[in-house]
């Protein structure tokens, strides 16, 4: 794929406020007719750029969740150890959210849990086994006071 224009990277700021925009609507807003800004989502979800959709749900109406956010430091910094530890972490659908990061720590992760047992759980069957896993580190959100949302401000 081409490289992404301004057309392309306002399609995806709209997208991401609004995924479920009507393409009508989402052309309108970008200065195109229809059937290019259908085409160039196509360009862009068929070059990984737009890799899916998903519902923001806002767990306080559906359940009691609490968002764990958890800093993992591996014992060594080698492509091995990375790799290893990636896609050790890639076959737990439990770690919501896995960022490889600069710092203080090599790895930062979120899991959603319903309770402090729960993550007890969590840390003792699935963290603690990760390989190459030197230290981990866990806070519990209080409450969420921004995320990505379709809606206004709260």
């Amino acid at each position: 794929m081409k490289a992404l224009d301004a057309i392309d990277r306002n399609i995806l700021r709209l997208l991401r406020v609004d995924a479920r925009m009507s393409n009508v609507a989402l052309a309108g807003k970008v200065g195109l007719s229809p059937s290019a800004c259908l085409r160039r989502i196509k360009l862009m979800e068929q070059a990984g750029v737009i890799r899916g959709y998903t519902a923001l749900v806002d767990t306080s109406n559906v359940e009691a969740t609490i968002a764990v956010i958890i800093n993992i430091t591996l014992e060594r910094q080698t492509e091995e150890y990375l790799d290893r530890f990636e896609s050790a972490v890639c076959m737990h659908p439990e770690i919501r959210e896995c960022f490889l990061m600069t710092g203080g720590s090599d790895y930062l992760l979120r899991v959603e849990v319903e309770n402090a047992g729960e993550f007890e759980r969590i840390h003792k069957d699935i963290l603690s086994s990760l390989p190459g896993v030197l230290r981990i580190h866990s806070s519990f959100s209080i409450r969420n006071v921004l995320a990505t949302r379709p809606r206004g401000r709260r």
